[in-house]
């Protein structure tokens, strides 16, 4: 019943992700209201910017449906799961506070969000770092100020590579031509 209440006060002593923080930053109406809006804009930012085909504008979804494209190609598997993988770890980013049960929310889809980035973007080991920095982050119990502090670097970093660039799975790739 109090899971939309946006009013409500959460517990600096169980709070994973910001921790960091003093306590009364933590319980500020601005505070929250800035993570709000940060949440909104990254998610505008994505759907406007990365979640829609090369050759189409998320905008041309506000046209008349009859003046559209005739026959869309179908959506890879990868065009699907990646904003879907993409929003919600955008939402854990940006929430008021993480308890220990919410990393059940994110943690199957952080390999996928990981290495959906060419090799040249992050290298593989950091990959691997970033994995363990977060479970380690997500298993300090009583959560402190630098598993809360690496819990952010590493979601900023995953953020980043989210935004600059994600790799084309194989059924979306163009047939690569011979140089003869």
């Amino acid at each position: 019943s109090r899971s939309f209440d946006l009013g409500r006060q959460f517990l600096f002593k169980w709070t994973i992700n910001w921790r960091f923080l003093p306590e009364d930053v933590f319980q500020h109406r601005a505070f929250h209201l800035a993570l709000l809006v940060l949440h909104f804009t990254a998610l505008a930012l994505f759907a406007l910017k990365r979640w829609h085909r090369s050759d189409e504008n998320i905008l041309s979804l506000l046209k008349d449906p009859t003046k559209r494209k005739d026959h869309p190609e179908p959506l890879s598997a990868n065009q699907v799961i990646s904003p879907l993988f993409t929003s919600n770890f955008i939402g854990v980013c940006f929430s008021r506070s993480l308890h220990y049960q919410f990393y059940v929310w994110y943690f199957h889809t952080l390999p996928y969000l990981l290495w959906c980035t060419p090799p040249k973007k992050l290298a593989h080991l950091l990959r691997v770092l970033i994995l363990g920095l977060v479970e380690l982050s997500w298993n300090t119990y009583p959560s402190t100020v630098y598993s809360s502090a690496s819990l952010h670097v590493c979601h900023g970093i995953i953020l980043l590579q989210l935004w600059h660039g994600t790799m084309s799975s194989p059924e979306e790739k163009q047939p690569s031509k011979k140089v003869e």
